[in-house]
């Protein structure tokens, strides 16, 4: 994989300081990551967000004034800001998974995760992709349609009118990735190779302007495509 140009930007949002401060050291330790900010709430972390233009901004949840998620609603929907929110918070609620991928955040993550953890989820919303592990996308696809992911079925072809623009392979790439399914089983479904797919991936996003298969997820439950 080509290496980035530049540094990884990250703004580190958290009403408290020896919290950022541990970020900070943590992700400053990774040669390509730099912290160009901190925030204390969400009102400073829309403000140094528009300022700095960060690729990431690691977002708490909880914090006086205005809080993680209404910050990230304002910051995804501001055409002036690209950058991919990752949400981190010390309880592990599905409220809160729930309303963060509805706001347009590109990944979830426990402040008790590990340093690598960390440092992983960073890079890969830096790369544009989603952090969205099969087991969160199931939760999202039990919260929806309030059974089991397995039973859920295919829609009927009169439901697909949202995916017009897509073509047919695009369609199954996308059904299937609303899933949850990784593009390497989405590969062994379709019998094509992983490249095959995450080119289908990006069409699909880039057509139905998406963000990331995390808002793909809940685009086709939110428009009961499955």
């Amino acid at each position: 994989m080509t290496e980035r140009a530049a540094p990884i930007r990250v703004l580190l949002v958290d009403d408290h300081a020896i919290v950022r401060a541990g970020f900070r050291t943590i992700l400053e330790s990774e040669s390509g990551i730099v912290v160009v900010g901190e925030a204390a709430d969400g009102l400073a972390a829309i403000t140094q967000a528009r300022r700095l233009t960060p690729d990431v901004i690691c977002m708490d949840v909880e914090m006086p004034g205005l809080d993680g998620l209404t910050a990230t609603r304002t910051i995804v929907a501001d055409p002036a800001i690209r950058s991919a929110v990752l949400m981190l918070t010390t309880f592990d609620r599905e409220d809160y998974l729930f309303t963060a991928l509805q706001h347009g955040a590109s990944g979830f993550l426990l402040k008790n995760s590990s340093p690598e953890a960390l440092i992983d989820a960073v890079q890969v919303l830096a790369r544009g992709d989603a952090l969205l592990s099969t087991d969160v996308t199931r939760r999202v696809i039990e919260r929806f349609v309030g059974r089991p992911a397995a039973s859920v079925a295919v829609p009927a072809a009169a439901n697909l009118a949202p995916l017009a623009d897509l073509t047919d392979r695009e369609r199954e790439v996308f059904l299937l990735l609303a899933r949850g399914l990784s593009n390497q089983e989405i590969a062994h479904t379709l019998y094509v190779g992983d490249a095959t797919v995450k080119s289908h991936v990006s069409k699909v996003l880039l057509k139905l302007v998406l963000r990331d298969r995390v808002q793909a997820v809940v685009f086709a439950y939110e428009h009961q495509l499955v």
